[in-house]
């Protein structure tokens, strides 16, 4: 009895001391040096794999002898560029534009502006699109998802003019929104003046580099693209004033049936262009991105990607943690939740090159054993680390699943004498 006594009265002096100087202390402060630690590791680490990935490309000693004057592969999952050549070149990209009119359009859909079921009307500006198109006519209505289709299908100038018109008022402020995307990519050798890329202008160029980032974007975020952009042929129907006829769309993409595992993405010739292409194959757990530009035929375009594809397919392999431990709740002082909820940041994944293969990997949680309110939703509470053969491959954050507020006096009052009565102080 002395000694639950004694429990009573230190655990009302601890509160008498809080309330008499008030500890402000995040969840993120509460463990230390560690916690900090682990997130400036994590935050370092996602900078070094960024910079590494998708700025600088490792140095490349083999010469797969291909054709075209500027390629680019990616592992698309983890934005590891696996072999490049000049592509930091600015081009002209001809069709494969449409990819961050595609990213924009997708983004409209996520954000709710617009929905695949909407009907879109075709402008007169929209019909007298030349080049590469699907024959809309000035006020013929078609679904978002099938101008989504004509677009990414059979590269219609026309679809591409309609969506960009129906999403921002006019073409020419859809491509404004266009330069702003690709500067947020950190696209820094890319200017766009229409949203096509049926302009022959100098002031309309891009780089390898820079489509594979908008490609990765594309993909990564929206992957149903992939599920329009493998469609080798479809059936769409015009209906306009003078009846309705059927229109069928062919894949400008012949990797989609010529080379195993390819889902897409978009192709591009003008004169000035020569022949383009991004390309995305997934295999063995594998996303692969190519892009070529600047080829001097159709031919040499698609046998380039194809050996782009196969050389990324035979000398990496990939890990992913995908039965990732259970996490724990974790038990909070002062809080008005006694536990907080955990998640994972990301899902982790590792890629080899040079054709080795990783080990038995080993993963160890690092969670302190409390923290003390106020706990904010998304803040750091520690990491799993990923070993293999004892080095390091990297590791994933966890962050708090939800906001833990700081408990009042009462509160703090009321629990001390619940523990008091339970026989737990």
């Amino acid at each position: 009895m002395k000694r639950r006594t004694r429990n009573i009265v230190w655990s009302l002096l601890m509160i008498l001391a809080l309330l008499a100087a008030p500890l402000k202390v995040t969840a993120a402060e509460q463990n230390g040096e560690s916690s900090d630690k682990q997130q400036n590791e994590t935050t370092e680490q996602k900078t070094e794999e960024t910079e590494e990935t998708e700025e600088t490309a490792p140095e490349m000693t083999t010469d797969l002898g291909l054709a075209s004057p500027s390629v680019l592969l990616m592992e698309a999952q983890t934005g590891t560029v696996l072999y490049e050549k000049n592509a930091s070149e600015q081009r002209s990209p001809a069709s494969i534009t449409k990819i961050m009119t595609l990213l924009l359009i997708f983004e409209a859909l996520g954000q709710g502006q617009i929905h695949l079921t909407d009907e879109v009307v075709t402008s007169e500006h929209a019909q007298s699109m030349g080049g590469s198109q699907v024959f809309l006519e000035e006020g013929e209505k078609q679904t978002v998802e099938t101008l989504i289709k004509c677009i990414v299908i059979a590269s219609g100038n026309d679809a591409s003019a309609a969506m960009a018109e129906h999403i921002a008022g006019s073409e020419t402020e859809f491509v404004k929104r266009m330069n702003e995307r690709a500067k947020g990519l950190g696209m820094n050798d890319t200017k766009f003046e229409d949203c096509c890329g049926l302009t022959d202008s100098d002031g309309h160029y891009t780089t390898a580099a820079d489509v594979a980032k908008m490609s990765r974007e594309l993909i990564e975020r929206f992957p149903q693209i992939l599920n329009y952009s493998s469609i080798w042929m479809e059936e769409i129907t015009h209906v306009t004033q003078k009846g309705s006829k059927p229109f069928t769309l062919t894949n400008t993409n012949k990797l989609i049936r010529g080379y195993e595992g390819c889902v897409g993405l978009k192709t591009g010739s003008t004169s000035k262009a020569k022949y383009c292409v991004s390309a995305v194959a997934k295999k063995n757990d594998l996303t692969m991105l190519a892009v070529v530009m600047g080829a001097p035929d159709y031919k040499v375009r698609f046998a380039d990607a194809a050996s782009l594809f196969q050389y990324g397919f035979s000398s990496c392999s990939i890990y992913i943690d995908r039965e990732r431990d259970p996490l724990p709740e974790l038990s909070v002082v002062y809080g008005k939740q006694d536990t907080a909820e955990l998640e994972y940041a990301e899902e982790f994944r590792y890629l080899t090159t040079g054709g080795t293969v990783i080990g038995e990997v080993e993963k160890t949680m690092e969670l302190p054993e409390e923290v003390q309110a106020p706990i904010q939703k998304g803040e750091c509470a520690g990491r799993v680390v990923y070993k293999a053969d004892g080095e390091e491959l990297g590791s994933v954050a966890i962050l708090y699943g939800a906001d833990v507020a700081r408990a009042g006096m009462w509160e703090l009052f009321g629990c001390t004498m619940k523990q008091y009565f339970l026989g737990t102080a």
